[in-house]
């Protein structure tokens, strides 16, 4: 059925490419149906990853994190009448047994246990759970050989933190506040797509924990999930209660530019070589607020226990845990994008969403044919003749009829060829009897392809229209990498003075032949853990620092040829 698609694939590429639900809130899908989901948490379980999410009817597990295969289920007894049937899950387990429980404000639903979690074969650990919360994590503390809930979602409430009787799962003891936001000090808490409205408190959300060299590193997220600058940072304690000290490098995930935007409200697990990941929330917010996909990043802890994620090239191909690669710069497997803001052709066009829209990096707006009938194409030039190494077709919902998670949803059907006139095609890849829902197809070439043109037929469409929010070609152009970026200066107002410190204004000259800019940030010139990709601007506004302290920022551009070296780094007390 396809050709030249590499039998066992390296890379995988942001948003993940799993069959996401379609909301089911009636209320939450007036401006349009859509796929939602968020919150996200995954567990290595008996030789399987598992994953969770809000609202999905159902579950995934993979034995290599690419290929997730769906098992449908609900995890709610008959008499609970919510569309909420299981939001922001808790999912952990104790020796050999997986423990899933979603988020409630009364105490009334089940804890679910299994041992054999890769068929649907599930039963209540817990009729009623006493400790009912929101944003709930259970947490095992494996050496101690306790457990505790940690949950949460406000913004005028802390997280808080309940210890569970180790053979009844219902709480006991004390209930204990454990954190709050201080967008004061904080800049990256505070509310607004740039961290700058005032007019609501923040929220803090998505308590989860890790245990690391016994430290307890309390994850949170904030200040919002409509954002992009949507975030988890960390505390870090010496007990499961705290006291819990803020770590100096936060937020340790964080992902406000590019395409793939936000990477808040998540969950770190370990995979099959014991190397870390975190999973977390990424925004479209377009039909509305709770719009969402999921993303997976490289994660770790430095030598001196700085918990960070690498979300630089994050929504660009990077390597699966197969391929052991440390969570450097060598997760990134390399391929750049071809194709931004290059021009397009298409078979039609829906009212304003625009061919331009499948190229400009940017999730939030969509390419739409006037039907989704076969026939319907999009033309990508690549400007030049370009190895292409891979492509993730992000399909956007557009007059979707389905709520919730059909029975039976027919699959996305293309067929991708390649040009180098725009006029003889050749077949790269035939998906047209394809029976999988893919709305963030990403395919790997076993053997890369050279090109200048690749074109995306349709076939045919689960539902609605045939809507694309990102065609990206992915791979190398023959020109030179873009040179070292010049005349960085960030600029913050001095410390002795008046003004507000927890902004910066980030300036430089234009690299000629860069497509976009990366910034790296942290409070040490060796700890740069931060990253913001920036697309065809030389200045950029950030909002996230925290008051008190200096921070360090270097600058590197890239293009569809690579990335240029980097700058000097520059200290902005």
């Amino acid at each position: 059925m396809a050709v030249n698609v590499q039998a066992q694939q390296k890379t995988y590429c942001n948003p993940i490419n799993i069959d996401y639900g379609y909301c089911p809130i009636p209320n939450f899908v007036t401006q349009g149906k859509h796929r939602a989901t968020a919150d996200p948490v995954i567990t290595f379980f008996k030789g399987e990853y598992y994953l969770f999410s809000t609202n999905q009817w159902g579950y995934w597990h993979s034995k290599d994190m690419l290929d997730w295969k769906f098992i449908p289920r609900k995890f709610l007894r008959p008499e609970h009448k919510v569309y909420d049937e299981l939001c922001a899950p808790s999912l952990s387990f104790v020796n050999d047994t997986l423990i899933v429980v979603g988020s409630t404000h009364g105490k009334e639903f089940p804890i679910w246990m299994s041992t054999n979690p890769s068929t649907d074969d599930w039963k209540e650990l817990v009729h009623k759970s006493q400790a009912g919360a929101w944003d709930p994590q259970i947490f095992w503390d494996k050496e101690k050989d306790e457990l505790w809930e940690y949950y949460g979602s406000s913004n005028a409430y802390p997280l808080h933190v309940v210890k569970l009787n180790r053979k009844t799962f219902q709480p006991e003891g004390e209930v204990y506040g454990i954190l709050e936001l201080n967008d004061h000090e904080h800049g990256w808490e505070r509310f607004g797509e740039n961290n700058d409205n005032t007019f609501l408190q923040p929220f803090t959300e998505g308590a989860f924990m890790t245990k690391y060299q016994n430290k307890y590193y309390l994850q949170y997220g904030a200040p919002g999930t409509e954002f992009s600058g949507y975030a988890d940072g960390v505390y870090v304690g010496s007990t499961p209660t705290g006291p819990f000290e803020y770590q100096l490098h936060n937020p340790f995930s964080y992902k406000p530019g590019g395409f793939a935007r936000g990477a808040g409200h998540g969950a770190t697990y370990q995979d099959a070589n014991d190397a870390y990941w975190h999973t977390s929330t990424i925004g479209v917010c377009v039909k509305n607020n709770f719009e969402r996909r999921i993303g997976i990043w490289p994660a770790g802890f430095d030598k001196d226990g700085v918990m960070y994620s690498n979300t630089a090239y994050g929504d660009y191909p990077t390597f699966l845990p197969s391929q052991q690669k440390d969570h450097g710069a060598a997760s990134f497997a390399g391929w750049m994008l071809l194709n931004y803001n290059k021009p397009v052709q298409v078979s039609s066009t829906l009212g304003g969403f625009q061919p331009n829209y499948a190229v400009n990096e940017d999730i939030k707006t969509y390419w739409s044919a006037k039907t989704g009938n076969k026939g319907e194409y999009l033309v990508s030039d690549l400007g030049e003749k370009s190895t292409i190494h891979a492509i993730q077709i992000n399909y956007a919902d557009q007059d979707a009829e389905f709520m919730g998670k059909p029975d039976r949803t027919p699959g996305h059907q293309y067929i991708l060829y390649i040009s180098n006139d725009g006029k003889n095609w050749k077949q790269l890849v035939d998906r047209s009897k394809s029976t999988k829902d893919v709305p963030h197809e990403y395919i790997e070439l076993s053997n890369p392809a050279s090109a200048r043109y690749v074109k995306l037929e349709n076939i045919g469409m689960p539902t609605g229209k045939f809507a694309v929010s990102g065609f990206r070609i992915f791979g190398k152009a023959n020109g030179d990498k873009p040179a070292a970026v010049k005349n960085f200066v960030p600029l913050r107002t001095d410390k002795k003075k008046e003004g507000e410190r927890r902004n910066v204004w980030l300036k430089w000259q234009q690299e000629p032949s860069a497509d976009g800019y990366v910034i790296y940030f942290g409070k040490s010139p060796d700890k740069l853990y931060g990253s913001i990709m920036v697309y065809g601007k030389t200045e950029y506004y950030f909002n996230g620092l925290d008051r008190s302290d200096t921070y360090y920022f270097q600058i590197e551009a890239f293009n569809a040829s690579g990335i240029g070296p980097k700058s000097d780094v520059k200290k902005c007390e």
